[in-house]
Order: C-alpha cells, then structure tokens, then sequence
C-alpha cells in the first residue's frame, strides 16, 4: 500500500499564486529561484504545493514578486464565505487564476492590458463574447 501524503489544499493554493505572479512577470523559475538562493527545482515544488513556504521564504517570495503576502492567500480553500445557494466563491474565482495560468492567457491579458483606448477595449470584449457565444451554438 503507498502511503504518500498529499499536499495540503493551502499549499497548493500559495503555491499556484506564486505561479501566477512569476508568470505574470514573465518571470522564469530559475530567475526566482537565483533571487532566493535556491534551485528551480525547489521553486517547482513549491508552486505545485509538494514543499511547504517557510513564512521567512514567503516573505522574501513576495518582495521580489512585489506584492503584499496576503496575496498569496487570497480566495483560499476555507477562507470564502458561502453563498446563500450553498456554493463557495472559489469555484468563481478558481477560472481566473487557471487562465492565467495558460500562455493564451496570460498573452492575451498582456496584449489587452497595452490598449490605451477604453473603447477599444470594451469592442474587443463584445467581439470575445460573441465569439464566445457562437462556440457555444455549435
């Protein structure tokens, strides 16, 4: 029988918000991982949620990434409250961070985020949403 303990669901959350702010830095694992001292082997493991955070490492984590050390805390496992129909917010939420966790996602919101016209921007989300709609008609 395997007894490999699983990663705690927190672990795996702080882990993939790390994730998420290297890669919206463009940012390479072996760059953090030069930043910190440590292999980018170790930088993995940490935003799979195979290894732990130390709080000192989570601290110096969120220096280079330059956000506050709640951010890799927000919309948790646990910590959502619960909708009056039963759903917790997270389910809501959990799309956002796997979108930009993909490369199309992550260029497009780059890309997006460069339109200076506010108009544009708004065209370009009507044309996705239609876009969107006649996938789903097919």
């Amino acid at each position: 029988m395997e007894n490999k303990k699983k990663p705690n669901p927190i672990d795996i959350h702080v882990g993939s918000r790390i994730r998420l702010r290297r890669t919206m830095l463009g940012m390479s694992q072996e760059k953090l991982g030069e930043s910190l001292g440590i292999t980018f082997q170790q930088i993995q493991k940490y935003e799979k949620g195979t290894n732990r955070v130390g709080a000192s490492r989570l601290q110096n984590i969120s220096s280079i990434l330059n956000v506050p050390v709640s951010f890799f805390f927000e919309d948790a496992p646990g910590d959502n409250p619960v909708r009056a129909d039963g759903l917790a917010e997270a389910a809501s939420s959990n799309y956002v961070v796997d979108f930009l966790s993909s490369s199309e996602g992550l260029q497009l919101n780059r890309a997006f985020v460069k339109i200076a016209d506010p108009k544009v921007r708004r065209r370009i989300v009507d044309l996705v949403k239609v876009l969107a709609d006649d996938g789903e008609a097919e």
